[in-house]
């Protein structure tokens, strides 16, 4: 189960991109409308910068960038196996 302090800077980097707009930590991004290609390339930097991880072709599959929780378990798989 993902650390709360991995979705909290998650969730604050979707807010500071949604002009504010609170999500649901299930909430999908992309059946919402906030998703596109600059904004998924924003997030996999964000998420390699601030979790220090690296994002790798395979992990570049849409179910694991959904949703805050999607993204969260993604983050935490990687700092657990040390990628």
């Amino acid at each position: 189960m993902p650390d709360d302090s991995i979705k909290g800077s998650i969730r604050t980097m979707m807010s500071r991109s949604f002009n504010g707009r609170a999500l649901g930590d299930d909430d999908d991004i992309f059946a919402l409308g906030f998703g596109n290609s600059l904004f998924a390339i924003q997030l996999v930097a964000f998420i390699e910068r601030e979790f220090n991880i690296e994002i790798d072709g395979s992990d570049l599959d849409m179910a694991n960038f959904k949703s805050i929780d999607a993204i969260a378990k993604l983050v935490q798989s990687k700092l657990d196996s040390g990628a």
